[in-house]
């Protein structure tokens, strides 16, 4: 806060630096909460720099309250235990004049005279349990006064505010005081900057010549029209001025009588015109009494005066209406007018937020005009009732920006999951923001689950496609293979067959060299038994490469079976493996040594996919057979 020490109440620099702000005096005009003053006037007054001159009764009202706060602050301060030093202080364009405020500016003190209205808040103040009555006590004031402390405590930044109401006597004698605490209200505070946000926007389509103040509305003097009068001479003679009174009601009803009233004069001079009337009737209805109490033949005399009497009641009847109907007219007008200014507003806020995203706004223009006896008064009632309803407007635009903007930030990727924006943007920015938030991520959640099954579905194909060219490969690797085996069978049928024979054909040699005795029989046993033995070892050589070519078919499953690459999680242990292969155990090192390394560890310990197992089994049997082939050929050398 800004504070203004130098300047005097009621001194030319105390009313220019008002003339800059939007001081909290004025906060209940402004927000039409006032009894003194409409905010039509205040509009007035602010662009104008016209204020009413204070007449002497006012400022002895001034003058007594003044007297009365300084009386008072003794008793604020003995309450507070500390002093109470009068500020004006100012934020930004917001004013205030305190009665008092602490060192610390953390209490303010206001004053006001006691009147009925305060009375009986104060009664209802005594009504609330004493543990919440300091909290919400304040609460029970009149709107106007909450209105003025709550711009108060916004300027001075300041916790609480000590309301004192008192009343004294001319010689200082305390008559009757109550206090109570206002607190901060952070919802009515919002209220007041927003109300006086449009005040300031008012102000500048304000045109002071088209809205100067009404005078006070005194019905001009109409001059009545000529007594009626009907006199009897004789028996037979009357004298009369319905000839002059006719011409005289003829003139007034035809160049006088208002038919089209519009404004408070207007009506004000018709309401005077139609008593004119009805005492034109009157009149004539007397004349004919008057007549007729000398005389029993005057027909003549009451034809005419009939005819002028119904003269006189058709056009009072008939400006009675019309000055119903157009009262009623003006007020649907100005209705109208409320209603339409507010709805060009709510147009203009549904293009500035770039869509129709305003909600209605209630307004009450017909309740507004209530009791309104004139049109003056009807134009600031409505014109209050329209800027009510344009903060509200502004409010519902504010939070449906920022909305927009919090789901610009937030969902900026995902505008088509908000397709309700327009019933978003309507709650509370933290819901919108909550919201939006577990929206995204539950559709990317959904999203994440689609892409993982497209991935999963993706990668079936490809392991199903990589098991068929496997397959192929394999059905092709053991069709070469057939062939190479039928090969390799013919020729150890043939080796074997060879054998046989040349084993035949010794033992016949022999045979027939034991016959002739041709060589000492032991050498003849001993060649025989060398042509079973090579027989047996042919025989025998081919069965061995026979059981390493089965061996050999069976290692080529492997490549096949693991031609796809391992995918998921491995899971395969070394135990599971020895599992599975029974015969023989299976070590870690032992199947580094085959080329087969862990996928992963689980607490140290290697793991391997399942898919691997076939190739494991593979390179075991490639390892054997070639130790077999190694142990044939070292054998074969021997």
């Amino acid at each position: 806060m800004q504070t203004h020490d130098n300047l005097v109440q009621g001194s030319p620099e105390w009313h220019a630096y008002r003339a800059q702000h939007f001081n909290a005096s004025d906060a209940p005009a402004m927000m039409s909460c006032s009894p003194y003053k409409t905010r039509e006037q205040l509009l007035r007054e602010v662009a104008t720099g016209i204020v009413p001159e204070v007449d002497a009764a006012t400022q002895k009202i001034f003058d007594t309250g003044h007297r009365f706060e300084e009386n008072a602050r003794t008793l604020a301060v003995q309450m507070l235990g500390e002093e109470l030093f009068p500020v004006v202080g100012s934020d930004g364009e917001l004013s205030a004049s305190l009665d008092g405020l602490t060192m610390l500016g953390e209490t303010i003190w206001e004053h006001k005279t006691l009147n009925k209205d305060l009375r009986k808040a104060f009664a209802d103040i005594e009504t609330i349990e004493p543990a919440h009555r300091k909290s919400a006590g304040g609460r029970c004031l009149p709107l106007l006064y909450r209105v003025q402390m709550e711009q108060q405590l916004a300027v001075a930044q300041a916790d609480q505010v000590l309301f004192t109401a008192s009343k004294w006597a001319d010689d200082g004698t305390l008559l009757e005081v109550q206090h109570c605490w206002y607190f901060p209200d952070l919802e009515l505070r919002g209220k007041i900057v927003a109300g006086w946000a449009q005040f300031k926007l008012d102000l500048q389509s304000f045109n002071p010549a088209t809205a100067d103040p009404a005078p006070k509305v005194v019905a001009e003097v109409v001059t009545d029209l000529p007594v009626v009068y009907a006199q009897v001479h004789g028996e037979l003679t009357l004298t009369d001025n319905l000839p002059d009174f006719e011409k005289a009601l003829r003139v007034f009803v035809e160049r006088r009588l208002i038919t089209s009233p519009e404004t408070d004069q207007d009506f004000a001079n018709l309401e005077q015109q139609i008593k004119t009337l009805k005492k034109a009737e009157d009149a004539l209805d007397a004349s004919e009494e008057q007549a007729f109490s000398q005389t029993s033949v005057l027909s003549a005399f009451k034809r005419t005066k009939d005819m002028l009497r119904t003269l006189a009641r058709e056009h009072r009847l008939t400006s009675e209406k019309l000055l119903s109907t157009e009262k009623d007219r003006i007020k649907l007008a100005q209705v109208q007018r409320g209603r339409q200014a507010l709805a060009d507003h709510i147009a203009a806020l549904n293009k500035r937020l770039g869509k129709p995203y305003m909600p209605t706004i209630s307004n009450d223009f017909a309740g507004a005009i209530k009791n309104k006896r004139t049109v003056e008064s009807l134009k600031s009632s409505i014109n209050a009732e329209l800027a009510r309803a344009k903060i509200a407007a502004n409010e519902a635009a504010d939070l449906i920006q920022l909305n927009l903007n919090t789901l610009r930030e937030i969902a900026s990727q995902h505008a088509f999951l908000f397709a309700d924006t327009a019933q978003l943007v309507l709650k509370t920015n933290d819901d919108v923001a909550t919201l939006a938030r577990a929206r995204i991520a539950e559709h990317d959640a959904k999203e994440a689950a689609r892409l993982d099954a497209e991935r999963e579905k993706i990668r079936r194909e490809e392991q199903e496609r990589a098991d068929r060219e496997a397959r192929a490969r394999l059905e092709q690797q053991q069709r070469e293979e057939q062939r190479l085996r039928d090969e390799a069978a013919a020729a150890d049928a043939q080796l074997r067959a060879d054998a046989i024979r040349a084993e035949q054909e010794a033992q016949a040699g022999i045979a027939e060299a034991r016959a002739t005795e041709a060589l000492p029989a032991a050498i003849l046993n001993d060649l025989s038994s060398l042509a079973r033995d090579v027989r047996a070892d042919v025989v025998a050589g081919v069965d061995a490469r026979q059981a390493i070519s089965t061996a050999q078919r069976t290692s080529a499953v492997a490549p096949a079976a693991a031609s796809a690459a391992p995918t998921g999680t491995p899971t395969l242990k070394i135990g599971v493996i020895n599992e599975r292969l029974q015969v023989f155990k299976i070590s870690e090192e032992g199947l580094n040594t085959l080329g087969i390394t862990p996928a992963a560890r689980e607490r140290g310990n290697p793991l391997y996919h399942e898919i691997q197992f076939p190739a494991i089994c593979a390179a075991a049997i490639e390892h054997l057979s070639a130790v077999a082939e190694r142990y044939l050929d070292e054998r074969a050398s021997a």
